[in-house]
């Protein structure tokens, strides 16, 4: 696809009739969001590479950067596809083990041995918690969360089986560390963020380990563990527009003003369709003949993205208990502002 222009320096935006947005519709957001969803803070709508809408709210501004929880698990993904690419790492059926020689395995630990970075790429490892139940509070607590999760990977169940894990995002992380010598923070730096105009995430130095420091208000930067790994599942901290950037990015399979930042083959094999609606650490939709793929994030932070009609939309949001579903207020309200 071509593009007139890159929004590296500086996001333009055209009115939403010229992008083929429906201006009144896009209206109607601004009371819905106050009234149903009051936890956003930010809100961008890209469609042809141009911003069609753009709000804030609750004192925050384009220049504010927001904890993005689980969408850092997307931005993780990009880095290994980038890692490989770059051959630090072979393929995605590498075996976890490769990367940790000194890891002691037990002599029941025979199908940790089998466990590749696909299975953590697509969340099909086995661990000892049930679905959704994850006790990350015990891998926090941990001097060295590497380790735990080593310890826990390959219990309980099968190889191949659909069970959420941000540990074993987490160890993502640590891999791409081991294969670069970088943490994913560093190694985000040169050939993703400063390519595409993404804010530097500065170095931010941990004081401690508590739950405002890894998840609340304290979150700065990209958190990291005890030993120096930026968290693979959660810890960024983006502004709405480089959520965009992000999101705009992939929606063009990796080129950005004619550099190829991600292959696009990862990029498709990331946001391929398949029965657990889950690619590599991003989630797939498909509905009423819309596809998209999203970077979700606790609280309600979301980085969806509709290849065929041409549109991102990043929403940053205050971290809630149970929040709306985002993706209501896309279907409902953006959706049918595109003019097709």
């Amino acid at each position: 696809m071509q593009r007139n222009y890159w929004p590296t320096t500086e996001w333009q935006a055209l009115d939403p009739a010229t992008l083929r947005m429906d201006a009144e519709k896009l209206a109607e957001l601004e009371p819905m969001i106050k009234s149903e969803y009051s936890n956003i803070n930010g809100i961008v709508v890209v469609r042809n590479g141009y911003i069609a809408y753009e709000k804030y709210y609750n004192g925050y501004g384009p220049d504010d950067p927001h904890h993005v929880a689980s969408i850092t698990k997307s931005v993780l993904s990009a880095l290994i596809g980038i890692a490989i690419d770059a051959r630090y790492i072979k393929n995605v059926d590498q075996k976890v083990l490769d990367f940790f020689p000194e890891y002691v395995l037990g002599a029941a630990d025979r199908q940790k041995r089998e466990i590749t970075i696909r299975h953590l790429l697509t969340m099909t490892a086995p661990y000892p918690f049930e679905d959704w139940h994850e006790p990350l509070d015990k891998m926090c607590m941990e001097p060295d969360w590497v380790k735990y999760t080593l310890d826990i990977l390959g219990q309980n169940g099968d190889i191949g089986t659909f069970k959420y894990s941000t540990a074993g995002a987490h160890l993502l992380s640590a891999i791409l560390t081991r294969s670069t010598g970088k943490s994913a923070r560093e190694f985000a730096g040169e050939p993703l963020f400063k390519s595409i105009g993404m804010k530097e995430i500065p170095d931010y130095e941990m004081k401690s380990f508590g739950f405002e420091d890894l998840f609340g208000e304290n979150v700065k930067g990209w958190v990291n563990d005890p030993n120096g790994n930026s968290t693979g599942g959660w810890g960024l901290t983006l502004t709405p527009r480089d959520m965009a950037r992000f999101g705009f990015l992939y929606l063009n399979r990796g080129v950005w003003d004619n550099n190829q930042i991600i292959s696009g083959t990862w990029i498709d094999e990331s946001t391929a369709m398949n029965p657990n609606k889950y690619g590599y650490l991003w989630w797939l939709y498909e509905e009423d003949g819309v596809f998209a793929y999203l970077a979700l994030g606790d609280g309600g932070n979301v980085i969806c993205c509709i290849p065929e009609k041409d549109l991102v939309v990043a929403i940053a949001s205050e971290f809630i208990i149970n929040p709306r579903d985002r993706l209501t207020l896309i279907k409902e309200r953006i959706i049918p502002a595109v003019i097709d």
